[in-house]
């Protein structure tokens, strides 16, 4: 890195003389240029991208703050700071104001000054290696945009549905057209969305796409899983709180309906909020504000809904698991997802999965084989698209060119369906490594749904019980199949 260069303006000559000494002398290595008026200092800005400008505030003609502008204008991360007289503190605050880095009071205190200097200059120089790291990442994105031109028309084609969620969910499928059309509807209407599908089906990537197409789209899309919150949380992080309304808030917290505020939240996987939280979500969605915790005024919230859930809420408010009144004032537009099993279409999404993957990891991956495209259309998908995609993104890890049925890889529990898709031999029986994984599968399972019929669905408690961590039980919870909501207490909705 070259030394560091700064430049200083003043009127006053005998400073002018003495300050660049006592710097150089200081700070090993630094260059020093002088101005003795603003107009100087803007030639001598036209020439050189300093590290760092000392300005009086003070000076004849353009004084320190109309100079402070233009640098502003010209050079804006160029870093400022300004000499003011003793006890001139309103000028130095404007000067604070209007983008100036700091400011230094006369008579000069030398180790102030080369301190408030050094961190200017480090500043300056950090700024800048941050955006010649942009440039280069610049440069290499285009480079790849360059070489995606290169490759064969029908990757190209795939490349395009990375560009928008709604263009994942494009299909032959006359079910996948249903929905497009019906998310398209929607978007630009002010009703609370209700989507409901399987795991992995894409429910997600529709309401991103509702967001997109909304007039909302230029504002925050907030996605929640209810599900990976412990209940005991989450209020606090859904309605924020203030400082003090627990033990442990030392400070306020805005929670996700503030952080969208203006835009779109995203609450999937709804059935599991406990009740009482469903009682206040109601609330907010009938009044249109909200009270964070420990707050004594409510706040007018803007924030469109969009809720998920994979199992049938009305089965849910059936059970008493879900309150009634709030499943209707969330099912105000229904958009089911089909699973992947009953679309067509499954190659098209594959391809598109393949060329996203091409690019993000730079592999030569350009097609799947007829054999590979068979298992693929054959499969049962119980993970759904998502399970779709990360075959995909293994198999591009895996294949040098062509994609093959060896790249295939599916989770255990589904291996011997695979392997009799790839004609492998089967008759003799699993191996010992699958009997063992799904022993291990179903023992986890088992104690799971133990754990969680002991506590009443309490998943918090569940996990202590299993001794592990919330978010690991979540996770295996949403492996298995397992829903928390099956061994909640039934209640009566109020």
């Amino acid at each position: 890195m070259t030394d560091p260069r700064v430049l200083i303006v003043d009127d006053d000559l005998a400073l002018l003389q003495a300050l660049p000494e006592t710097l150089r002398l200081r700070m090993d290595g630094l260059l020093v240029d002088t101005a003795e008026s603003a107009a100087a200092a803007l030639d001598r800005i036209e020439v050189w991208d300093y590290d760092a400008i000392i300005s009086d505030i003070k000076m004849p003609g353009v004084d320190g703050m109309g100079l402070l502008a233009e640098i502003r204008e010209r050079r804006p991360d160029t870093p400022t700071i300004m000499i003011t007289g003793h006890g001139e503190h309103a000028l130095a605050i404007d000067a604070l104001r209007g983008g100036a880095y700091d400011f230094i009071q006369k008579p000069i205190d030398r180790d102030y000054m080369v301190a408030c200097l050094s961190r200017a200059i480090h500043a300056s120089q950090l700024s800048r290696r941050v955006k010649e790291q942009q440039l280069a990442l610049e440069r290499r994105a285009n480079e790849l945009e360059r070489t995606v031109e290169q490759r064969t028309r029908e990757l190209r084609e795939a490349t395009k549905v990375i560009e928008s969620p709604l263009k994942w969910l494009m299909s032959p499928s006359r079910q996948m057209q249903k929905v497009v059309q019906q998310i398209r509807q929607v978007a630009d209407s002010p009703l609370t969305i209700l989507v409901e599908g399987e795991t992995g089906t894409g429910k997600e990537l529709a309401a991103r796409a509702i967001h997109q197409l909304s007039p909302r789209r230029k504002k925050p899309f907030v996605a929640v899983d209810c599900g990976a919150i412990p209940d005991t949380l989450i209020e606090s992080e859904l309605f924020g709180y203030e400082k003090g309304a627990f033990s442990g808030a030392d400070q306020r917290k805005e929670g996700r309906f503030q952080l969208a505020d203006g835009g779109s939240l995203f609450l999937d996987e709804i059935v599991n909020l406990p009740l009482p939280t469903q009682a206040k979500l109601l609330r907010v969605l009938q009044e249109r504000q909200l009270q964070p915790l420990g707050s004594k005024h409510p706040l007018q919230v803007n924030v469109r809904i969009i809720a998920a859930s994979n199992v049938p809420i009305e089965r849910e408010v059936r059970a008493g698991r879900f309150r009634q009144d709030l499943y209707y004032r969330l099912n105000e537009f229904l958009i089911t997802m089909p699973p992947l099993r009953e679309r067509a279409g499954i190659l098209e999404l594959a391809n598109g999965f393949l060329a996203e993957a091409s690019v993000e990891f730079g592999r030569p991956a350009r097609e799947i084989s007829e054999a590979a495209a068979e298992i693929l259309l054959r499969y049962h998908w119980p993970g759904n698209v998502r399970e779709l995609r990360n075959v995909i993104r293994r198999a591009v890890v895996l294949a040098s060119d062509m994609i093959e049925p060896e790249h295939l890889s599916f989770p255990a529990g589904d291996a011997p369906a695979a392997n009799a898709l790839r004609g492998e031999i089967v008759s003799v029986g699993p191996s010992l490594k699958e009997i063992a994984e799904g022993a291990a599968a179903d023992a986890e399972r088992q104690a799971i749904r133990q754990a969680l019929q002991v506590t009443g669905g309490n998943r918090s408690e569940a996990a202590r019980r299993l001794r592990t961590d919330y978010k690991t039980l979540y996770l295996k919870m949403k492996q298995y199949g397992i829903p928390a909501t099956e061994f909640r207490k039934t209640r009566k909705c109020s």
